[in-house]
C-alpha cells in the first residue's frame, strides 16, 4: 500500500510514543494544535469539542479519556475530534499537577486527607490495587480467595476523591480554553479563507486570460 508506514514499530515502540512521541510533546502539541485549526465546523463548535477534551484529562478514567471526551462532546453538541485531540491535555508533563490538584480538591469537598501524590503511601496504594485487581483475576481460574482490601481503600483514598475534585478544575480549565480557542480559531479560519479566495480569484483571472490571449 502506498500509505503504509515503511518502519513496523515495535509494541515497546508504540508505548514509549505515548509516553514520549518522537519529535517530543513540543511538536506533538502543535501538530494537535494545527489538527484543530483545520476542522471544518464554526469555532464554537470546535471550542465546545476542547471543552470536552480537557475537561476530561481531570477524570480518574485513565485508558477511557478518548471514549468520555467523545461523549461529553457529543451530549454539548461540541466536535467529536476536537475533543479527542483535546484530550491531549493531559500528558506525562501535566498529569502530575492535574492528579494533585484533582486529589487536593476531592480530599477537601469530602472532608478527608490527603496524601501528596509523590509520596509513598500513595504509590503503594496504586501498586496495592493493582496487585488485588491481577490476583483476583487468577483467582478466577485457581482455588485462591478474591480479596479487594487494596482496591477498596484505592477506591476511598484515590478514585473517587479523584473524581469528586476533577470536576471544579476540569470546568475551570476547560471553559478557560473554549474562551481562548473561539478567537484563535476564528481569526485562522478567516486568514484561511482570505488566502483560499486570493488562489480561487488569482485561478479565475488566469482562466478568464487564457481565451483573451488565444484570440489575439
Amino acid at each position: 500500500m502506498v500509505f503504509k508506514r515503511r518502519d513496523k514499530r515495535s509494541v515497546g515502540q508504540i508505548l514509549l510514543d505515548l509516553i514520549y512521541p518522537r519529535g517530543g510533546w513540543a511538536r506533538a502539541i502543535r501538530y494537535v494544535r494545527h489538527r484543530i485549526h483545520r476542522l471544518p465546523d464554526s469555532p464554537e463548535k470546535i471550542a465546545r469539542g476542547i471543552f470536552a477534551g480537557v475537561f476530561t484529562t481531570f477524570s480518574p478514567f485513565y485508558g477511557l479519556h478518548f471514549f468520555v471526551a467523545a461523549l461529553i462532546a457529543r451530549i454539548m453538541n461540541g466536535n467529536m475530534l476536537a475533543a479527542l485531540l483535546a484530550t491531549f491535555f493531559g500528558n506525562p508533563l501535566t498529569y502530575i499537577p492535574i492528579g494533585v490538584i484533582s486529589l487536593k480538591v476531592g480530599h477537601f469537598l469530602l472532608g478527608t486527607d490527603f496524601d501528596e501524590s509523590v509520596d509513598k503511601s500513595l504509590v503503594d496504594k496504586f501498586l496495592g490495587a493493582a496487585r488485588d485487581l491481577f490476583d483476583n483475576v487468577w483467582a478466577l481460574f485457581t482455588h485462591a480467595d478474591a480479596n479487594w482490601s487494596k482496591l477498596e481503600l484505592f477506591y476511598h483514598d484515590v478514585f473517587f476523591p479523584y473524581m469528586v475534585g476533577g470536576v471544579l478544575p476540569g470546568i475551570i480549565a476547560g471553559t478557560i480554553a473554549y474562551y481562548l480557542s473561539v478567537p484563535v480559531i476564528a481569526a485562522y479560519q478567516k486568514r484561511r479563507r482570505g488566502k483560499l479566495k486570493k488562489k480561487l480569484d488569482k485561478l479565475r483571472a488566469k482562466a478568464a486570460a487564457k481565451p483573451a490571449r488565444e484570440q489575439g
